[in-house]
């Protein structure tokens, strides 16, 4: 048997009616052309239409979970629509040594075969995903860049194997985001 206690019962309501209300609130942003068939047209028909919304709130789901903080931690992501796909990130050693680390990498132009510098890195993550461990994550930690072109990022691999470095970063004078995923190996 389950016993709630007043504090805890209050607790419950709340939850029940915040699941509700964002089961509500994703009704509304959703395409209505998207909505499943079992939901009756009459209702569809009764929600509130995205132009009558007030100010805060976000036009679509993806925004309200940025908004909110609710995107996976476990995925890298977009931040841009446009994916900028003439830029790559390479990695100038495929293997690195165990434990403390230094990983280089280049952000190449495809158009040219140019490095790029000054570019913004403003997302990296690096985990054991080749090796089916995506939550076995390492600290990464940004460098100074010893040449231009060049970004250097400090780690510390607990364990050898298959590494996946995931970036992100803004290139100065380019819209879109440069996003890569690169696969290492940590050697003892």
């Amino acid at each position: 048997m389950i016993f709630l206690t007043k504090g805890r019962a209050i607790a419950a309501v709340l939850l029940g009616l915040a699941l509700v209300g964002s089961a509500i609130l994703g009704l509304m942003l959703m395409d209505r052309s998207a909505l499943p068939a079992w939901i009756p047209s009459s209702a569809i028909q009764a929600l509130p239409d995205r132009s009558t919304l007030p100010d805060w709130v976000p036009p679509s789901w993806a925004q309200a979970k940025a908004r909110f903080g609710l995107a996976s931690a476990g995925t890298l992501p977009p931040v841009s629509t446009a994916e900028l796909k003439d830029h790559a990130f390479e990695l100038v050693q495929g293997e690195v040594k165990q434990g403390e680390a230094t990983v280089d990498v280049r952000l190449v132009d495809r158009r040219s075969g140019t490095s790029v510098a000054d570019a913004v890195v403003f997302a990296r993550r690096i985990d054991m995903a080749p090796d089916g461990m995506p939550t076995m994550t390492a600290p990464i930690e940004p460098m100074p860049s010893p040449e231009p072109g060049i970004y250097q990022f400090k780690t510390n691999l607990a364990m050898e194997g298959g590494w996946q470095l995931s970036l992100a970063a803004k290139v100065q004078g380019e819209i879109g985001t440069v996003q890569n995923r690169l696969v290492l190996k940590a050697v003892p």
